[in-house]
This record gives structure tokens, C-alpha cells and sequence, in this order.
């Protein structure tokens, strides 16, 4: 098994259909021992079966959006563990009202919230995630620790009702690049998955997000859409020794879709 002996944190699992929770299950049957953080008590009552469902019994509350909570969630994961090999940072929230429409007419709260929620907060979990990886790296430096986000094309180019969270995510890309310089010295890799779309119950907030993921099945080279479950492999790959060589990357895991500028067509007849 690929990730047996690792621990690793999962971040934003929303329910069981969501991206977070295809990579966990993905994780644990590669043979790793997980954490869950959740925010709040509604939360709480979707994670913690899902943790317990796959003998993951080890849930954190944490607000991503306040440094003091991500603090404490770091605390108590020392008080069962003395080092974690990886997280998965699933984590993202704007005012869905405000994803429809134009972009210029954001809000200055909305703005800042979904900044700090989106995109600061993998900052603020890698600071204090560091010393645990750096930990169980040893003092050889021959282990390697992974961060592993989660990004959209979104952040590449100008895409309808996504607004905000397409400046958001952006920023999170570009945060990658400069975490992966930061901690590659401590030999933490950096990276981030840029997903196609898949039906979650994040996406279910983007107006107009079946046209969206339509147009993407029918005009990526696969000629379909991507499934959660491809996602997961990519994260396992990333959060395993495979990828030892990794850093400060985006990897698109969308049919291809980010590789075209239309869709082709061909003259002998093919699809």
C-alpha cells in the first residue's frame, strides 16, 4: 500500500460527496491513518460518521477562518501524534449570491471572506503543520511531508459565476508556488489539483453549474467529465512517495479540457 504508515489531516469534507471525502477513502485504503477537522456542530454530525465509517475516529473541530482555531486543532492532533506526513486542504467558501453576476459588483466583505477562507487559510495551516511534517521527516531530511490543495480553472481564466472565487484561487495557485519555495528546505512539497467539475455540494452553488459541466464533458479531448474518484488517485499519488520529486505544482485533472482553446473537429469522420 502506498501511504501505509502515513499520517494525514483531511480538511473540508462536506458530506459523502464531496471531493474531500473521495480522497479520504482514497487515503485510507492506501493505508493511512487519518484526521478530519470539521466547523461546528452541523458539520460535525456529517464528518464524524463518515471518519468513524472507515475506522478514522480522530475528528477536530476547526474554524479555517480564525488562526486561534487552527492553532488548537494543530495542539490536539500533538496530544495523539507526534509527527503527520500530509494534509489535504479542501477547504472554500464565498457568499454564493454573490457568484452570480458580475465580478465588479463584489462586495469588500465577500471579498476579504472568501480571500481568507479560500485561499489564506492553507497559509496559516502549513505554518503550523510544518513542524509536525518537519518532525517526521527526522533529522536526516530524507522523509518528505506533502500539502495538497484544491484549485479550478477558475483561477486561469475568466469563467461565469465563479467571480470572486476564480481571484481566490488564483491567489491559492500562486500561494502553492511560494509555500513550495518556503518549505521545500524541510523537505515539504507543495502542490495543488486543478479539478474539472464535478457535482458536489460546493458546485451546487455556482449558477448555471450543469451548463458549465456539459460544456466541459462535451468539449474536453476525453470527451467526459471527471469523476471524484480520479481526483482521489491524483491526491494519493501526490501524498505518497511516488511524487518525491514534486513541487509547486498545478496538476489538471479535467478530461484535458485545460489544453484546448475550442473544441476540434475532424474532417475523416472521427468524434
Amino acid at each position: 500500500m502506498l501511504l501505509k504508515g502515513k499520517r494525514g489531516l483531511i480538511m473540508g469534507v462536506a458530506n459523502d460527496k464531496s471531493i474531500g471525502w473521495a480522497i479520504a477513502k482514497s487515503c485510507r485504503e492506501q493505508g493511512a491513518d487519518l484526521a478530519f477537522s470539521y466547523q461546528g456542530e452541523i458539520f460535525e454530525k456529517r464528518v464524524r460518521p463518515l471518519a468513524e465509517s472507515i475506522g478514522c475516529g480522530f475528528v477536530i473541530d476547526c474554524d479555517a477562518s480564525k488562526e486561534d482555531s487552527i492553532a488548537s486543532c494543530f495542539d490536539i492532533i500533538k496530544t495523539r501524534w507526534d509527527s503527520i506526513d500530509f494534509i489535504i486542504h479542501a477547504i472554500a467558501f464565498s457568499n454564493k449570491d454573490e457568484l452570480r453576476g458580475r465580478y465588479v459588483d463584489t462586495s469588500f466583505d465577500n471579498f476579504c471572506l472568501t480571500m481568507n477562507v479560500s485561499c489564506y487559510s492553507l497559509t496559516c495551516i502549513s505554518r503550523y503543520a510544518a513542524p509536525l511534517m518537519t518532525r517526521s521527516n527526522g533529522e536526516s531530511g530524507n522523509g518528505s511531508g506533502s500539502i495538497v490543495t484544491l484549485s479550478y480553472y477558475g483561477a486561469e481564466k475568466a469563467m461565469p459565476n465563479y467571480n470572486v472565487m476564480g481571484v481566490a484561487k488564483a491567489a491559492l495557485e500562486c500561494s502553492v508556488r511560494y509555500l513550495a519555495a518556503d518549505l521545500g528546505q524541510d523537505s515539504i512539497r507543495v502542490n495543488t489539483i486543478s479539478a474539472g467539475p464535478v457535482r458536489t455540494l460546493a458546485a451546487s452553488g455556482i449558477s448555471d453549474f450543469r451548463v458549465m459541466l456539459d460544456w466541459a464533458g462535451k468539449n474536453a479531448p476525453l470527451r467526459r467529465n471527471i469523476s471524484a474518484d480520479e481526483i482521489a488517485k491524483t491526491a494519493v499519488y501526490l501524498v505518497s512517495d511516488l511524487s518525491s520529486g514534486v513541487t509547486g505544482e498545478v496538476i489538471h485533472v479535467d478530461s484535458g479540457y485545460h489544453a484546448i482553446g475550442m473544441r476540434y473537429t475532424y474532417e475523416d469522420g472521427a468524434k
